[in-house]
């Protein structure tokens, strides 16, 4: 990540990136997640977070919904909150 983008910067490129995934499910889900919890973020979350959108998005949605082992890097806090699901908000 270059060192000239702010925070703002960088949390404005990532939601960008967390909802346009290529799918509607991962949209809902990783853009679901970025807008529930981005407000909380520090450096260290932001950091986790942008390195996660670089994963391919099964492999993050199969560690969301418990199907496969989480990686040791984002085997923490954050990814459990993401495990809850409880964020997805999908319209009618």
């Amino acid at each position: 990540m270059p060192d000239a983008l702010t925070f703002e910067a960088r949390l404005a490129r990532a939601k960008f990136r967390a909802w346009h995934r290529g799918t509607r499910e991962a949209d809902y889900m990783i853009g679901g997640y970025f807008d529930r919890f981005h407000s909380e973020w520090d450096e260290t979350a932001l950091r986790w977070f942008e390195e996660l959108l670089d994963e391919d998005d099964v492999d993050v949605m199969a560690w969301a919904m418990k199907t496969a082992a989480v990686p040791a890097r984002f085997d923490d806090a954050m990814m459990r909150r993401m495990q809850q699901l409880d964020y997805v908000d999908i319209p009618r």
